[in-house]
């Protein structure tokens, strides 16, 4: 199959958020297909589209819409041909895409954890009695509020620079951000990283996602040159086990598989929003057979949870 590769005339217009953090992933997506066909950097366009989820921010996400509020006018953008490509936050993603659009192809996944950040005390342990933690993710607030309830958790949406501003304001004494964007951004802000034998991070997180319209040949061409196989067949494990959990911003999950040779290693857990309740499990099997592992793994974790888990 042949196809024309893009020139400074007619780029491949690339869609991204505009938060520093989605521009440095698009940067990124950009650099690695300069270098796989060698073209120069005036061959690609980074096109900025603004998305309901960074317009309104003094609202949760659960409240709003859910996680279709960070790529809705992204992927319109793409289906109507204004952009090629998508570059996405994986976490961020639905398990389904709209009709005509396809997501495989996946940049090399960054750290996975989190990251505890408090300009006042060095770990989560030496929060005081009370003390008030933001955060925006009903993950981690579940998460935090099962470990230590006497805590108190305010909303805190934004990106990196408005969070770490609204610390310094004193909204709140600690916040939680992933080290993924932080390391993306080269940004040091006295995190402390966070094992995930005590804190499970998000599906997906630390990985990037690209999107593009089914049929479109160049643009499957071209992404195939830079997927990262490894991080693929770990989110193919992660996304099935939250789409059978059926997964969204009003349910607290949480998710990680590990490639170990020739298996894979894949936990989760789920938790009630308000933290009372956590139930969790892995399972291993094959690497080829990740999907399945998923799909066995949220199976077992419904299992154990009585019918209002989830409130």
């Amino acid at each position: 199959m042949t196809y024309a590769l893009p020139t400074p005339s007619e780029p491949l217009n690339i869609g991204t958020r505009g938060s520093p953090l989605a521009l440095a992933q698009a940067h990124e997506t950009r650099a690695r297909l300069m270098a796989a066909f060698h073209l120069p950097e005036a061959a690609f366009a980074i096109v900025v589209i603004k998305v309901t989820g960074d317009q309104i921010q003094d609202k949760a996400l659960k409240d709003i819409g859910g996680k279709g509020l960070f790529t809705r006018e992204i992927e319109d953008a793409l289906l109507d041909g204004h952009i090629d490509i998508a570059v996405h936050s994986m976490k961020d993603m639905p398990t389904l895409q709209p009709d005509g659009l396809c997501l495989d192809t996946y940049l090399p996944r960054e750290d996975v954890r989190d990251a505890f950040v408090s300009p006042l005390v060095g770990a989560l342990a030496d929060l005081p009695q009370g003390a008030v933690v933001g955060s925006s993710s009903l993950r981690r607030r579940a998460q935090l509020l099962h470990r230590r309830p006497d805590l108190q958790v305010v909303e805190f949406r934004g990106n990196v620079q408005t969070r770490m501003k609204k610390l310094g304001d004193g909204v709140a004494v600690a916040t939680f951000l992933a080290m993924a964007g932080l390391n993306r951004l080269g940004m040091q802000v006295s995190q402390v990283a966070i094992d995930p034998e005590d804190m499970l991070p998000a599906v997906a997180q630390g990985a990037i996602g690209i999107e593009r319209r089914i049929g479109d040949a160049r643009a499957e061409a071209m992404l195939a040159a830079i997927h990262d196989g490894p991080t693929g067949l770990r989110l193919a494990a992660e996304r099935a086990y939250l789409l059978r959990l059926d997964g969204s911003c009003q349910t607290p999950i949480a998710g990680l598989a590990v490639i170990d040779g020739a298996d894979l290693w894949l936990r989760g857990e789920i938790l009630r929003p308000d933290g009372t309740a956590a139930i969790a499990g892995d399972l291993r099997g094959p690497v080829a057979d990740g999907a399945a592992l998923g799909q066995a793994l949220a199976a077992e974790l419904l299992g154990q949870a009585p019918a209002d888990f989830f409130g």
